[in-house]
């Protein structure tokens, strides 16, 4: 068959292992996940009143404009309708963003290590990727304006960056937009805004009414508790917008998703719980890696990327057998480090506990 040639030898987005595969292969009971950065938390008490309590018609197609939704996210940011693309998370938001951009000829900039999806889309479209390592975690922002040539046609900012969860400040993002070609699409990636609590950082909304060139995404998957619903958007320009949104699937969005993420962001007091909950939870594997002298990433997110002196994988296997999913930072670009979401304090708590433990054994704790 004629596939495209550039699949050959791809391979397919590797999630974090489901905890009823870990709790078959190691006979455990109780499995904690930490490696898909989802809410601990879970999500705002009014979706699941929401859920029991109203009922929906499954016979019938979604709104493929997302109408209620498209209004409710406008009043909360404070931008026109026209300027939201919703998507099937932010997953797929990157896709249309691809497909509507990358062709082979072109190319497409970004860090590395950073989010894996938009390399591999790219791949898939047959453009070139040209990936700028980051400078102590962070965006080299100098280095990636330097990659940009007549052919880009994309650059990415994940900010704050995953894997390592550093942010690119206010001060250096507002230089490097002002520096990019017009004609070069600037991708905002800020699955992790509401997290946000350096000050550092300022609000990027006001870059899209600047610039026609810049698109922000967010998501619902993260602090919102959402991730099972897959919602996410972006932001732009009208005219940019309208320019993507022939690429979008006509249903990409579930009736039911819709209608919880509107819940979902009535409660912004569940956020606020959630970011502090949040802080709380970071601040334990921060005293964790001083008290050993492991290096960690100063993080905005609700994950953190921190130095184990071992092998990553071995890391990753000892702590599943004991119960706990995280990240090895072989499968993220970070051999050495591994990446853990933050949960509960609790949680938490045993984990860090089963790492010592853990570390000890491999030789690297006395």
């Amino acid at each position: 068959m004629k596939f495209k040639k550039q699949i050959y030898g791809m391979k397919a987005y590797q999630p974090g292992k489901p905890i009823e595969e870990v709790q078959r292969e190691f006979g455990l009971k109780e499995v904690v996940k930490l490696a898909s950065n989802e809410n601990p938390f879970g999500c705002s008490p009014k979706v699941k009143d929401f859920i029991v309590n109203n009922g929906m018609n499954f016979a019938i197609y979604p709104d493929g404009y997302a109408q209620e939704l498209r209004t409710a996210v406008s009043q909360h940011l404070g931008v026109d309708e026209s300027q939201l693309l919703f998507g099937n998370g932010s997953d797929d938001i990157i896709a249309i963003i691809t497909r509507a951009l990358l062709y082979p000829g072109v190319n497409t900039v970004m860090a590395d290590p950073s989010f894996s999806q938009y390399s591999h889309n790219a791949e898939v479209e047959g453009a070139e990727v040209r990936k700028v390592p980051l400078k102590d975690g962070k965006h080299d922002l100098e280095k990636m304006l330097e990659a940009i040539d007549e052919n880009t046609s994309i650059v990415w900012v994940c900010n704050p960056n995953n894997p390592t969860g550093t942010i690119v400040s206010d001060e250096e993002l507002s230089s490097f937009i002002e520096k990019v070609p017009s004609d070069v699409l600037i991708v905002l990636d800020e699955a992790y805004f509401e997290y946000i609590t350096d000050p550092a950082y300022k609000d990027t909304l006001h870059y899209v009414e600047e610039y026609p060139n810049v698109l922000i995404m967010r998501t619902f998957s993260k602090a919102y508790g959402l991730a099972a619903f897959r919602i996410g958007y972006a932001i732009g320009q009208s005219k940019l917008i309208a320019a993507l949104d022939p690429v979008r699937a006509p249903f990409n969005n579930t009736a039911l998703s819709q209608k919880v993420a509107i819940v979902a962001l009535e409660d912004q007091q569940f956020i606020q719980e959630t970011v502090e909950q949040t802080e709380k939870g970071k601040q334990q594997y921060v005293e964790f890696c001083n008290k050993h002298g492991l290096k960690y990433y100063p993080s905005q997110t609700n994950f953190i990327l921190f130095e184990v002196k071992a092998d990553s994988d071995v890391i990753f296997q000892e702590m599943m057998k004991r119960g706990f999913i995280i990240r090895s930072g072989n499968a993220l670009g970070t051999p050495g480090f591994i990446r853990v979401s933050i949960g509960t304090e609790e949680q938490n708590r045993k984990f860090l506990s089963l790492l010592e433990e853990v570390l000890k054994e491999q030789g690297v704790l006395a």
